[in-house]
């Protein structure tokens, strides 16, 4: 009899992973850096099947972002040093940290709206930190600057806001080190401004140089991010909208 329970292709899925990693000649020379590239390849495709409205297409690439999962967990399993790891154990780590995490569903804390929860959120885990004896210096220094630079600088500006730094921050002096305050006059620089610029000494120092351009998209972020809009898709959808003008253009230069 199949079972139907929900999870149980899950449990299929990892005896398929199994068999492959034996029995394939490709799945089994694969390692966590071979793999890297698709992880980030699958989520992509995942996010371009939920932008097309096709809800088939977003279930088979989500398949395909879980197959990755699976496999850096097999091939974790196989590790003789010590660091090795199972499905299991990513499970149960996921499921210990949205349980502690969510104190006002598994506990007794009440919250009264979403901000509520995602502050409760960001305390536990610096909280967290704390324990482990991993406090950190910022509460930027978990920020991955691997991702593109548009996710990069709306997770920072998002995280910067729940620690209660001024927005005024967004608004980086082009020119000058990305370290300094907002001069008068810079966008968003409804925050503090600290000296001159660059050659003022009351704000912080140091950072990279940044140019008008970087600075006007930056600031460009936070203006959308205001506007209660993720500057991440609203320029896919711009680029969505090029690439269909292009198309059209294209269709009447063959006609």
């Amino acid at each position: 009899m199949t079972d139907d329970r929900p999870g149980a292709a899950l449990l299929r899925l990892v005896a398929v992973m199994d068999r492959l990693r034996v029995s394939c000649p490709w799945d089994a020379r694969q390692t966590h850096e071979s793999l890297a590239p698709h992880l980030l390849e699958e989520c992509y495709e995942a996010l371009d099947a939920l932008e097309s409205g096709d809800p088939a297409a977003l279930r088979d690439e989500l398949g395909d972002v879980l197959l990755q999962v699976v496999f850096h967990a097999r091939i974790a399993a196989e590790a003789a040093d010590g660091t090795g790891y199972t499905i299991d154990d990513v499970a149960e780590g996921i499921v210990a940290k949205l349980i502690r995490r969510h104190p006002h569903v598994f506990a007794d804390v009440t919250v009264s709206s979403p901000e509520e929860v995602k502050r409760n959120w960001d305390a536990i885990k610096a909280a967290e930190r704390a324990e482990a004896g991993g406090a950190t210096a910022s509460v930027l220094d978990s920020v991955p600057f691997g991702q593109p630079a548009l996710l990069l600088a709306a997770q920072l500006q998002r995280r910067a806001e729940r620690a209660g730094v001024p927005a005024g921050l967004a608004g980086l002096p082009a020119g000058g080190p990305a370290g300094a305050g907002p001069a008068d006059g810079a966008a968003g620089g409804d925050g503090p401004a600290w000296g001159d610029g660059p050659a003022g000494g009351d704000g912080p120092a140091g950072g990279e140089a940044v140019s008008d351009i970087g600075a006007e998209l930056f600031a460009l972020v936070a203006r959308a991010r205001e506007a209660g809009l993720d500057p991440e898709l609203e320029l896919r959808a711009a680029a969505r909208a090029y690439r269909d003008r292009v198309r059209a253009w294209e269709r009447s230069e063959r006609g």
